[in-house]
């Protein structure tokens, strides 16, 4: 009888916590417990606080270990409780095969990284990339910070992993400043099915019906550049603000300044929802007229794009984090040269102008998704690295 081979991941976060990454993850392993020949453990940090021990999906195990952000969105574990120890040690009484790391800039990959490779018998390790830019934040102390850790730590995981996959050709870019090593690209799936069953948000529907629905969901920080979506906003002539609503989902570090921001359009224009479950989000987006992706360089390649992509949504995209490989200009959507606020306008009043543009975009989205976006295709790709 085949041996199963047993693999732990160190996700940087994960289910509960809220993001792409968390969703990308979780969807992985979903898909690959499929397959009776993986036997399939995650190692994650405790945030927002969850059960310390769940199985998921077909056995899936997963472990929430103690710990806390310094800085918002980067968890560091909890070396002061015994019970972080414990539950890391205990690691090294399976004899695991491969380990899996996601991001570079996570502690819990240098975490992964230590356990793979120091140690008598190294284990295959497995790195998956998820950025695409330095770290950039408000702090820029925070900045140079994380830049020199690239430098050494994120340097030292590209060149001494076993194979490293990036999860968008924006990723393989980045990765060419620390290696010169070969990439493969091995872009994420999409709970297609899932998201098509999925209803529209009545509630906002009836509560703007009158009104052009533009749209962002995402982490509220400044990476996504939702305050050039705001300031783009307020570029609007009067006349078309006046029928235009910006509806925005999600949480964040910076959600109390981009609600100042807003100022007196804050609930009289601009709407934040906050913090969404996933079939609300996704019911939200189909719910409105217009998907805004406003991202500076820096991440993959967003989540919440690729699922309003799914919903058949008009897409105003700025070209980073993954936006310029799967928007065509006038095809699918407006891909613009940047994220300025100009830009943004210039593009959400085309698109407005522009309404029969709306369903062919959004028919284009879909065709695109499907084609390569699918979970069953992309865990083959996976399961060749994975079964050398």
């Amino acid at each position: 009888m085949k041996r199963m081979k047993k693999i732990i991941i160190f996700p940087g976060y994960y289910i509960p916590h809220i993001g792409g990454l968390e969703t990308h993850v979780d969807e992985f392993v979903k898909h690959l417990s499929k397959d009776e020949n993986f036997e399939i453990y995650v190692f994650a940090p405790n945030i927002p606080e969850a059960e310390e021990f769940e199985i998921r999906y077909n056995k899936v195990k997963v472990y929430r270990y103690p710990a806390f952000e310094i800085i918002p969105n980067y968890p560091v574990p909890n070396i002061f409780n015994l019970k972080f120890w414990k539950m890391f040690l205990n690691l090294y009484k399976i004899d695991f095969d491969i380990v899996m790391t996601r991001t570079r800039f996570f502690s819990n990959t240098l975490l992964g990284f230590i356990f793979a490779k120091l140690r008598l018998k190294r284990k295959k390790l497995i790195h998956v990339e998820h950025g695409s830019a330095f770290v950039k934040v408000e702090n820029k102390l925070v900045n140079k910070i994380a830049y020199l850790y690239d430098m050494v730590i994120g340097r030292l995981i590209f060149n001494k992993a076993d194979y490293v996959i990036a999860i968008s050709e924006a990723v393989r870019e980045f990765i060419k400043n620390f290696t010169d090593r070969e990439v493969p690209v091995i872009y994420r799936g999409l709970e297609i099915e899932e998201i098509e069953k999925i209803k529209e948000d009545e509630e906002i529907k009836e509560r703007f019906k009158d009104k052009i629905k533009l749209c962002f969901v995402g982490r509220l920080y400044k990476w996504k550049g939702v305050e050039n979506i705001i300031k783009a906003y307020k570029l609007f002539p009067k006349e078309l603000r006046e029928k235009v609503v910006l509806i925005i989902v999600g949480y964040g570090e910076d959600l109390e300044r981009l609600k100042r921001l807003s100022g007196e359009y804050l609930n009289n224009g601009i709407y934040f929802l906050g913090k969404q479950p996933f079939e609300r989000a996704i019911a939200i987006i189909k719910s409105c007229d217009i998907y805004i992706h406003s991202s500076y360089p820096g991440g993959g390649l967003s989540s919440s794009l690729l699922q309003a992509m799914a919903c058949g949504k008009a897409i105003v995209a700025s070209p980073h984090e993954g936006a310029k490989e799967v928007i065509v200009n006038g095809v699918n959507g407006i891909l613009l040269k940047d994220n300025t606020p100009e830009s943004l306008k210039e593009g959400i009043v085309y698109l407005i102008e522009n309404r029969d543009k709306w369903d062919l975009f959004g028919e284009n989205c879909k065709k695109l998704i499907r084609e390569k976006f699918s979970w069953d295709k992309n865990i083959e790709r996976y399961k060749n690295i994975l079964g050398r």
